[in-house]
């Protein structure tokens, strides 16, 4: 079956499927940071109270459930909320702000790698798009 040059074919395999997956492990390996934060502040933090424990704890564990919500059309603005909620997290140590700005980085490459997945698919050049050439032989 033969198509008109120039046409745009949709990707055989979906590229979102494993930008999702980038974003949920990201999500993961962040809350795990998070709660091994948990007895460096307290060392040299100079202790946790309750407070800080419990934004801790839940910061991690909503990172985790949002881990699986990645499907979802609000999971993009959802990361970039916990990432500010990261950040914010100067007010229980510095360290914990430092971190929130280091994972914000990371957000920012991942932003721009959507960003560039989404051109590419546009224009076509994703390999799953390339149309199937016939193999060369030696004859």
């Amino acid at each position: 079956m033969s198509t008109p040059e120039g046409e745009i074919h949709p990707p055989t395999n979906d590229p979102w499927k494993g930008f999702r997956g980038v974003m949920a492990g990201t999500l993961i390996l962040e809350a795990i940071v998070v709660l091994l934060a948990l007895p460096v502040v307290n060392k040299v933090g100079g202790g946790l109270g309750p407070g800080s424990v419990a934004y801790l704890v839940g910061l991690a564990v909503l990172m985790i459930v949002a881990a699986g919500l990645q499907r979802r059309p609000f999971a993009i603005a959802l990361n970039l909320l916990l990432q500010v909620a990261l950040i914010a997290g100067f007010f229980v140590h510095p360290s914990i702000g430092a971190m929130g700005l280091l994972f914000a980085f990371v957000w920012g490459f991942i932003l721009y790698l959507r960003w560039d997945i989404q051109k590419r698919m546009e224009k076509g050049l994703l390999p799953s798009q390339q149309a199937a050439r016939p193999e060369a032989t030696d004859e």
